[in-house]
């Protein structure tokens, strides 16, 4: 079997950054091995899901080869609209019924776009 560990996000604002993934999705910033280099790993329960650290962005030419966005999968999507509306965090959202799921999309403060999926029925 095969699972995502973890995404590592490059950001040019590395403390506001953290700061947004710990308000909007309440991670925690918790243990990183000292790899020389400033960065954060931010955990979900016991588990470092995000990986932060420093880098130069820059825009992406839609034909080159990229991650698109990244999805995580939350609990309680009410909580964290209520996050982005309280935050003023513009979003859109997405219900796939034949999934049993609604979604939420936003941006750090950097741009990376976040696909915020939370299941609102049994899966098919």
């Amino acid at each position: 079997m095969v699972s995502l560990d973890h995404v590592t996000l490059r950001t040019q604002a590395l403390d506001e950054t953290r700061d947004f993934l710990v308000e909007l999705l309440d991670l925690e910033v918790g243990y990183r091995p000292d790899f020389g280099f400033p960065g954060y790993w931010l955990y979900a329960g016991n588990t470092p899901i995000v990986h932060l650290i420093p880098g130069p962005g820059g825009a992406v030419e839609r034909n080159a080869e990229t991650i698109d966005h990244v999805g995580l999968r939350i609990d309680d999507i009410d909580d964290v609209r209520q996050r982005l509306d309280a935050g003023s965090i513009p979003y859109s959202e997405q219900t796939l019924a034949e999934l049993g799921e609604h979604r939420l999309f936003t941006v750090t403060p950097t741009g990376i776009l976040l696909e915020l999926v939370a299941r609102t029925a049994p899966p098919p």
